[in-house]
């Protein structure tokens, strides 16, 4: 019997998956369960269609997120904070600051995609953006008294 996984299933396979199964297991297990729906030529079609759909647009999220990259890589950031007398800072800078940096000048980065060390002196230090596996770009922040 054939069989379209409306969900991931362990040692059977992944949603969307189209696959043959035995006839009792089908039936009274996958069916009954909700995990599987039987498999028609039009439902065959369903789920072939949702998966190049889903496809093309993880493509167009790739492409949408290595040009936010490229615009990145090599911007300078410049993230004004209190400072004592001697030039020491009150506090850290930390990716919250360089993100809010950030979003001043128009990118709308989460902090959490932001890579650097928590810097506690004024200066200029570089900091990696990873924005998904294999698209990273690097940038310059520059630490400076408000």
């Amino acid at each position: 019997m054939k069989v379209i996984l409306t969900a991931d299933v362990k040692g059977t396979g992944k949603k969307g998956d189209v696959i043959e199964v035995a006839d009792g297991y089908g039936k009274n297990f996958l069916v009954k369960k909700g995990l599987a729906k039987i498999a028609t030529a039009s439902t065959v079609h369903e789920a072939q269609q949702k998966k190049e759909s889903a496809a093309f647009h993880k493509a167009e999220e790739v492409k949408a997120l290595k040009e936010l990259a490229a615009k990145l890589d090599g911007q300078k950031v410049v993230v004004k904070i209190k400072t004592g007398e001697n030039g020491k800072l009150f506090g850290s800078v930390t990716a919250q600051h360089v993100a809010a940096a950030l979003a001043d000048m128009g990118f709308d980065i989460d902090k959490k995609k932001i890579k650097m060390d928590s810097v506690k002196a004024l200066g200029v230090i570089s900091a990696e953006i990873r924005l998904m596996e294999g698209v990273s770009s690097k940038i310059t922040v520059s630490i400076e008294a408000l």
